[in-house]
Order: C-alpha cells, then structure tokens, then sequence
C-alpha cells in the first residue's frame, strides 16, 4: 500500500522537481534560515551569558575551541548531510524501497560513528588544545567547555540525521519548531546553570548539548509517526552491503570536506590565540556575530542541496542549474544588506559579548566583522555551488574546495598573521573563500552538463 502510488507524496513535504524554481527554493530556505537562526542564537545566548558573567578569560577560552568544534562536529554534521543524499536522490525518483533502505543503514552508520568519534575526541581533548597553543590563563575555561561538548556528540549525530532525513523529503518547517523550543530551552539552562547555581563555562556546555539532544529526540518522534513511507520492514532494517558502502561514498566526504576546511580554522585559531586574549576575545564575539549573520548563505547551500538531490533523482537537470543561479542571487543581494548592517551596527552588536569598558576589543571585534561582510558574495558562491555539487552526488570533489579553503587560511596564518597581527586574521576567511570559488563555479557547472549528458 505504501507505494502503490508513485506520485504518492507525504503530509508536509515538497516534491521540487515541478513547479517554479524561485518559488520552491525560498518556501525551503526561508524556514531552513529561522531554524539556523535559532541555532546560532542559543550558541550565541552562550557567548554572552559567559561574556557578561563569567568575563572575558572565560569568554576567550570558550571561543578559543571554536575551530576545533567546527572541525569535529562539523566531520559529523557532513556525514549526516550526506547521508541524505541518496535519500532525496530516491525521493525525487518515487523509489520508496531504496529510500526505506538507505535510511535504516544511515541509523546503522550513525551509531557506530557517534560512539568511535565522541571515545576517541574526549580522550585528546588536553593534547588538541595544547597543540592549538591555547594559552594558560584561558586553557581551564576551554578545556571544561569543549570536553562537555564532545561528550555530546551523540545528540549531535541524532539531531543532525533526523533533521537532514525530514529536509531530503522537502520539509524545511518541522525541524523549526524543534529547534525554537530548544533554543528557549537552552537559554532558561544557561541562566539556571551559570548565574544561579554558578556552574561557570561547564553549565553553558551542559546546556547545549541537552537541548540539543531534546531537538534530536522530537525530530525522531515526529519522522516516525507522521511519515508513515519510512516505516522498514523487518528484511529493510537489515544492515546492506550496497548500501553502506554508498551511503559513506557520499558521507565520509563531506564529513572529510568539513574536517579540511576546519584544519585551516584550527591553523589560523592557533595563530591569533599567540596574539593574546584581546585578540581571541575580538574574533570571538565577532565570529558569533558572523555566525548569525552567515545563517542565510547556510539555509540557501542546505536548500540547493535537497533541490540538486531530488530533480537529479528525477532527471531534470534544467531545473538544477536554474536553481544555482536563483540561489546564488539571492545570496548576493543578501551579501549587500549584510555589510550595511555591519558598517552601521558593528559596535552595537559587539557590545552583546563585551563590556563598555573594553574599547580596545570592540573597535577591534568591528573591524574583523566588516571586513568579513565585505566578502559576502565569495562565501555565497562557497556555499551555494559546493552543496550543489553535493546534492548532485559529487561530493568527493567538493574535497578539493576544502583543501583550498584550508590553504588560504593557512597561508595567512603562517605568513601574514606574524608580520600584520590582527588585521591580517580578519582576511583570512575572504582569502579561503576566493580560493575556493575559482575552483567551485567551473567544477559546479561541469558536474551539470556531465549528468546532462548523461541518460
């Protein structure tokens, strides 16, 4: 009875192989853009609760663990990711068995990676952050905080698979509403854990991961009961060779591409922690400024993924490529907005993490965030073309973008950085993104014209 229909579709999913481009591209992304919102805004709801209360030390060694955190969590946010690819590969093609299979074998992977990774991460945490030069009068803060938050893995992985399976189907709304309640969730646990018990930077990493893990178990409930094609039979349940093995030819490389891009991070995070705290301090509270503000070059690669992946499953590449260029448009325009807002409101927004007091650390969070602004349109052609590619089923050559992302930010962070100091940090994403587009907008429409080509 389940696939007895094969334009059959499920309560609260798009099918966005008809209809118009533009249209089908902004219904998914403005959602995807609330919940990243409100992802970044209970992370950033940590930075400032630890700013304002613990002070800046605590603030600066929290930050300091930012790059190693993208590294790893982001390894696991790319393999969920591309775990759904041959999911709404399989959607937009109607074949309702393979999908069924596909994601019972992704649960099976998801496990075994959530238990090697979070073992093996918690057990270096102290070698990582010595080798990151993270400096003594913040090394405690950092360590408490990132060793929790590895520790939480686990609902990481959880929340990311089930998310990324209900948005392979075209439903970029429910994991919203998870993640709204999370996120007032966190921010009632931070304040309960550090301002009333004074849990300190541990009951920032506490609540994070818990409300993260209450967003993991919703998505769950919800895929299950309310789309009743995933429900496996017992022979679907089965782990499957075939399965498998293609479920990790599209995840492990974007969990690798992910990994990469971050090594350049960890490089260039090394770097500016041997320029002292008021330095870390500044990219800190302007990189969580950043993070808020790059939650739309985020929703539209998440949005062109799931596009690519469904009307490649359905052959229609036309559709592929109008949808990169909607998309990267859009981005572009956004990229203008977003650098009047931080040429105006640059100050302001620093002064969320930071003391009126420290005028030094404000002008310098300012300058580090309008200088990324003013590369906005790089990172949404970073974004937008390497999902792309991506939903496409080439994630082995998005590989070849991080590996330039991370040269750049390498190579200000080993040659620039020591002679310039601060300023030079602040050009070392702008520079990873160039690197990286030279390579991506041709490779992304070559990917296009081979599957046109392709019966």
């Amino acid at each position: 009875m389940r696939d007895k229909d094969k334009n059959e579709m499920i309560g609260g999913v798009t099918d966005m192989t008809r209809g118009p481009v533009t249209g089908h591209i902004l219904a998914f992304a403005i959602p995807m853009l609330m919940g990243y919102v409100f992802q970044q805004f209970y992370s950033m709801v940590d930075t400032v609760i630890v700013g304002k209360f613990l002070g800046v030390h605590a603030l600066a060694g929290v930050g300091s663990t930012g790059a190693i955190s993208f590294m790893i969590i982001g390894f696991c946010t790319g393999i969920c990711a591309g775990f759904s690819i041959p999911i709404s590969q399989s959607f937009g093609a109607r074949d309702h068995v393979q999908l069924r299979r596909y994601i019972a074998n992704s649960i099976w992977i998801s496990i075994v990676f959530a238990i090697l990774v979070t073992l093996l991460v918690c057990s270096l945490t102290g070698t990582i952050l010595h080798a990151m030069n993270t400096q003594d009068d913040i090394y405690q803060y950092a360590y408490d905080y990132i060793f929790i938050v590895f520790a939480g893995i686990p609902a990481t992985i959880l929340y990311n698979l089930t998310s990324c399976i209900i948005r392979a189907f075209g439903d970029s709304r429910t994991p919203v509403w998870f993640l709204l309640l999370s996120s007032v969730l966190n921010i009632v646990l931070d304040l309960l854990s550090i301002v009333y018990f004074g849990m300190g930077v541990e009951g920032a990493a506490y609540a994070t991961v818990f409300s993260q893990l209450v967003s993991g178990v919703l998505c769950a409930i919800y895929m299950y009961r309310h789309f009743e094609i995933i429900r496996c039979s017992r022979e679907e349940l089965k782990p499957s060779r075939h399965h498998i093995k293609r479920l990790l030819y599209m995840g492990i490389p974007m969990g690798i591409q992910y990994t990469i891009t971050a090594i350049g991070s960890v490089i260039l995070q090394t770097a500016v922690n041997g320029l002292g705290y008021m330095s870390v301090a500044a990219v800190t509270a302007g990189g969580k400024v950043r993070t808020f503000f790059c939650t739309p070059y985020d929703a539209l690669g998440s949005t062109i993924a799931t596009f690519a992946g469904q009307n490649v499953g359905a052959g229609r590449m036309d559709r592929v490529k109008k949808g990169v260029i909607s998309s990267a448009l859009i981005g572009s325009i956004y990229s203008i907005l977003g650098l009047l807002i931080m040429i105006i409101f640059g100050a302001p927004l620093s002064l969320l993490f930071l003391d009126e007091a420290e005028a030094g650390i404000i002008e310098m969070t300012k300058y580090y965030m309008v200088i990324d602004a003013a590369f906005g349109i790089p990172l949404t052609f970073v974004n937008v073309f390497r999902f792309a590619m991506q939903g496409m089923g080439y994630s082995g050559r998005a590989i070849f973008a991080g590996v330039l992302e991370m040269i750049g930010r390498g190579a200000v962070a080993f040659f620039l950085i020591p002679i310039f100091g601060f300023p030079a940090a602040c050009f070392a994403a702008p520079a990873a993104w160039i690197l990286a587009d030279l390579f991506l907008v041709p490779a992304c429409f070559g990917c296009i014209k081979k599957l046109s080509q392709t019966p």
